[in-house]
């Protein structure tokens, strides 16, 4: 893992904004949505896909494409926890491909539950510039590729929920003062009215792990694109207001126990799960939004979380580990990162 990965900087509204992510889906023209492709169509997906993208010149500097039946078990759990693919995705490695960039802010999935799923990431809230990104490798495809359109509903797409534009942009929230007010469902629930959904850190089904949730649109078919974008980003404002404010709400004797004690036991503990993990970073990241710990970044803290998973822990040995060993080895991630 080199050192200009997205995720290791910090973007507008970090307090409460950890990243933004635009994707789009698309499928071609004449050829059977993925779950009922044959082999042969799958590989002829991904050699259109494939020489679209390179037909860029620089695109060979910035992308790297992977036959996902070249990676291991343990590459591919860290790169679904980076956010990188679907847990999905990461079951289908058999003749299946994925088009990444250097710095893994894009990702492009072929044949998941589409032909083509371009995702792209940044730090903290750039909706604008996230879907600028996308919607230009959108159009590179589109150039060498037919898409699959259709003038009354739209891009088609093998999920009915996905119709129309295909775009889902969500961000990844930090709330912990709403959770632990107890809030979070009460907010489920509002936003749901308006064609947005919050779900878990890693999507649909997902729990939160260190209090961090998605926001994102549902509604792809009857809006724009910015129709979409402008509404998360108005709920989102509104989220953030709300979460700031329950922050200040929060008894500040029992706050500075909670973070002082959650980042002594990040700096000394010598073997550490990965739950306790996310729990414990959680608190150490408010601590650190609202200025009581001010030696660490919220840069370091976004490392750790994507270090410490139990698939990045192994992939760093290069190996599978037994749970005991994967803690032990999590402990002295953590306790280096923090005295460096």
């Amino acid at each position: 893992m080199t050192d200009n990965k997205w995720y290791l900087s910090t973007g507008n509204e970090a307090d409460t904004v950890i990243s933004t992510r635009i994707r789009l889906a698309r499928n071609i023209a004449g050829i059977p949505f993925p779950s009922r492709m044959s082999a042969q169509q799958l590989s002829e997906v991904n050699r259109l896909v494939k020489n679209a993208i390179f037909s860029d010149p620089s695109a060979k500097d910035e992308y790297t494409y992977v036959e996902m039946d070249s990676l291991n078990s343990v590459t591919v759990a860290a790169m679904v926890e980076r956010h990188l693919i679907s847990p999905e995705f990461a079951r289908m490695t058999d003749g299946h491909a994925l088009i990444l960039s250097k710095d893994e802010s894009v990702s492009i999935m072929i044949c998941e539950e589409d032909h083509i799923r371009i995702q792209v990431m940044c730090a903290g809230l750039d909706l604008k510039g996230a879907y600028e990104r996308a919607d230009k490798i959108d159009q590179l495809l589109g150039s060498h590729i037919n898409f699959a359109f259709n003038e009354r509903l739209g891009y088609l797409t093998e999920c009915p929920t996905n119709l129309g534009t295909g775009l889902r942009a969500s961000l990844m929230l930090h709330l912990p003062a709403l959770e632990a007010c107890n809030a979070i469902d009460r907010l489920s629930a509002t936003v749901d009215k308006i064609g947005l959904t919050i779900r878990g850190t890693y999507g649909e089904g997902s729990k939160a792990l260190a209090s961090m949730y998605q926001l994102s649109n549902q509604v792809t078919l009857g809006i724009s694109e910015q129709t979409a974008i402008d509404n998360l980003a108005a709920i989102a404002m509104q989220t953030m207001s709300q979460e700031r404010a329950a922050r200040e709400s929060l008894d500040r004797d029992t706050l500075d126990d909670a973070v002082y004690r959650s980042l002594g036991l990040l700096k000394y503990a010598r073997s550490m799960s990965g739950s306790e993990f996310m729990e414990l970073i959680s608190k150490v990241r408010l601590g650190i939004a609202t200025g009581l710990i001010k030696e660490y970044s919220l840069a370091t803290v976004m490392q750790l979380i994507i270090e410490c998973g139990a698939g990045a822990v192994q992939e760093a040995a290069r190996r599978e580990m037994e749970p005991m060993e994967r803690d032990r080895k999590r402990a002295e991630i953590i306790r280096t990162r923090l005295a460096s």
